[in-house]
């Protein structure tokens, strides 16, 4: 862990490349390497196709983030993960935010038990 999954409306696609974006927020995650082994990280996207923003009569767009970490992180750790991914959004959208309306989200959710996986990536980092 982490892990950052996105989701995104489809009319964004025209106005983003969604890897690079996936690319920043994995880069600003493997930059918290203190908190976070670079092995454990997962950046995805997701386009939807059906939505409604609003009251639907203006092209409106969302991005929501939602960044999986396992517990033991302190509150100041949690906080600077959450801003180190929101701000990497904010920053790649600001230029198309100027011109659109855009609402971006992000949303924390800490696991409380156990997880159960199987990950021999990390053993590049050691």
């Amino acid at each position: 862990m982490p892990h950052v999954i996105l989701e995104y409306t489809d009319n964004l696609s025209t106005h983003i490349d969604i890897q690079q974006l996936v690319e920043r927020i994995n880069h600003a995650l493997a930059a918290k390497s203190d908190t976070f082994p670079i092995g454990g990280i997962r950046v995805r996207a997701y386009k939807t196709t059906h939505y409604r923003i609003a009251d639907g009569k203006e092209n409106d767009a969302f991005v929501h983030a939602v960044l999986k970490i396992g517990k033991g992180r302190s509150e100041e750790e949690k906080k600077e993960a959450c801003e180190a991914v929101f701000d990497t959004l904010t920053s790649y959208f600001e230029d198309y935010s100027n011109n659109h309306y855009l609402a971006l989200s992000l949303e924390l959710v800490e696991f409380q038990h156990a997880t159960y996986k199987s990950n021999n990536i990390h053993q590049r980092f050691t």
